[in-house]
């Protein structure tokens, strides 16, 4: 995987740099966090278009097998990407609730994630 690393004073972000699906399994999610980890990043960024577009299915599984993941080893994640087609008020109020408590975050821009992520 193509990490960019973005670092602020100690804190260390790795943004995923691929036009394509990187992450369609849990596996995936595993090989990214360990790819970051051994760069010293435990914050990374990803667009939308590098998750199976399953994951925006609430009902399907692997949004929660994999962010669950991301909890697990506390490794902040945040999801890069439009969000305003999701017409699902349940994976609305997933991303709000998301947003709210910090470790996942779905947001508009890398500069935004940025921003939430070095803090």
């Amino acid at each position: 995987m193509n990490l960019k690393i973005h670092s602020f004073e100690e804190t260390k972000i790795a943004e995923l740099l691929s036009d394509s699906i990187e992450i369609n399994k849990v596996q995936n999610a595993l090989d990214l966090m360990a790819d970051a980890g051994y760069l010293g990043a435990r914050r990374i960024i990803i667009k939308e278009e590098n998750i199976t577009p399953e994951f925006f299915k609430l009902g399907s599984g692997p949004a929660g097998e994999i962010l669950q993941k991301f909890t697990n080893y506390k490794v902040s994640l945040a999801i890069i990407g439009d969000y305003s087609k999701y017409k699902s008020k349940n994976f609305q109020d997933f991303i709000y609730e998301s947003n709210k408590h910090g470790n996942i975050l779905f947001l508009s821009t890398v500069k935004e994630a940025i921003e939430k992520l070095s803090k």
